[in-house]
């Protein structure tokens, strides 16, 4: 399975990147990170709207389309490896994970998704939500293999 991470701005170096970067040389799938920049100001509506454009432009034909929204399910670890479990064994190719911008996704990309999840009820910075998306990539991938990383956290 390939997995696509299409987020809305760009992370320099940092600690986050670091742990990204971390997370995601220890996965067997290929992780491509797609960055979309949108220049100027706006308001926030139009700005949401921008950013689905780039962001759908990221997403490969055919993915499977997860995106992570304070709107969507809270899903635990286990259900989430189960989704992920599932949409491998069935034969999926890709898999997209979108990360919107500080005013979240416009609906047309979420009316998109074949998943809308959320990482609890707290609002995250999106660059930290890069972070939990490689890291839940990660747990999910040892759930799946039976890796004592999943029990040990």
């Amino acid at each position: 399975m390939n997995i696509v991470i299409a987020a809305v701005g760009r992370m320099r170096s940092s600690p986050e990147q670091t742990l990204i970067d971390s997370y995601i040389k220890r996965l067997p799938w290929a992780v491509d990170v797609r960055e979309v920049d949108v220049r100027g100001k706006t308001d926030a509506t139009a700005q949401a709207r921008q950013e689905a454009e780039g962001l759908q432009a990221a997403i490969p034909a055919g993915a499977k389309v997860v995106c992570l929204d304070s709107r969507g399910k809270s899903l635990d670890s286990e259900s989430f490896a189960k989704r992920l479990g599932q949409w491998r064994d069935d034969g999926e190719q890709t898999l997209a994970l979108i990360i919107g911008g500080a005013d979240g996704l416009d609906s047309s990309i979420i009316d998109r998704a074949d998943l809308v999840m959320s990482f609890g009820a707290v609002t995250w910075p999106h660059m930290l939500t890069r972070v939990l998306v490689a890291e839940q990539l990660y747990r999910a991938h040892c759930i799946l293999t039976g890796h004592p990383y999943h029990r040990g956290h």
